[in-house]
């Protein structure tokens, strides 16, 4: 069956939190829009011990209130709990996001291992698998720094490829494996962040805050089509408007993302 997870089109309050360059102004709410995942049934938590095809990966859509994570299956008590949804912005309380995650590992003894959305970037954690739906994925984004661009696939099919740009030198943009944890609809596409924004698992190395948030990477648009190609940022990857306005109606929250050297 195929299943719709919300996604949440939010303010630029978000934005001006992350480790972007340029000013969002006052925010204003966007509208609420919806994308589903791919219809893969064939593969379900009780199949998951044995290896995935290349291009699938899995997603982790949290199903408790407070999601419990535990350092080790063995932990006493979990090293943190994770609200769910989650309120992106202190300004909106009635705007929240479902907590998602990527799936790094499910164990037939009921321990699901996934990514997590905090610093370090890379740290991971335990959870209940039954405080979990989990879904596959045939959507993926690689990002390659050197070549300043970026590529989204599903299955073996490139939708898009095309220029980005990266981080300056002084605030690089963190290679890693991350994933989608936010997608944001702007009122007003015209700003540095241009109409839609991914905000990420990512968190900038240099950047311990930015504007009052927590210095979280996003891949976003922009409003200057000619510094795509160049390290301008401070962390954000900027890319096509036209592009990303497509993709964020395809992929889904939790879709992985690859940043490259």
């Amino acid at each position: 069956m195929k299943r719709t997870l919300p996604v949440v089109a939010v303010a630029l309050a978000l934005l001006a939190a992350s480790a972007c360059a340029g000013a969002s102004g006052h925010a204003t709410l966007g509208r609420r829009v919806t994308t589903t995942l791919p219809n893969l049934d064939f593969l379900t938590t009780t199949t998951t011990a044995a290896p995935l095809p290349s291009y699938l990966s899995l997603i982790g859509v949290a199903t408790v209130p407070n999601l419990q994570v535990f350092d080790d299956p063995a932990a006493p008590a979990p090293s943190r709990e994770l609200p769910n949804p989650w309120v992106f912005s202190p300004e909106f309380p009635d705007q929240t996001v479902p907590q998602v995650f990527q799936v790094q590992e499910v164990r037939a003894d009921g321990w699901t291992r996934v990514l997590l959305p905090v610093r370090p970037n890379g740290s991971s954690g335990w959870v209940h698998s039954t405080d979990l739906q989990v879904t596959p994925t045939d959507f993926r984004v690689k990002v390659e720094l050197g070549a300043h661009t970026i590529t989204v696939t599903q299955g073996f099919n490139v939708l898009y490829t095309g220029p980005v740009a990266i981080g300056a030198p002084g605030t690089p943009t963190p290679t890693g494996d991350y994933y989608v944890r936010v997608k944001i609809k702007a009122i007003d596409p015209t700003t540095a962040y241009g109409p839609y924004a991914w905000g990420l698992s990512s968190h900038s190395d240099v950047l311990e805050s930015f504007n009052g948030g927590d210095g979280e990477i996003g891949i976003h648009g922009n409003n200057d089509a000619s510094v795509l190609g160049q390290d301008v940022s401070h962390g954000c990857i900027r890319m096509d408007n036209d592009a990303i306005t497509d993709l964020t109606m395809k992929i889904p929250l939790g879709t992985p993302v690859q940043v490259l050297p």
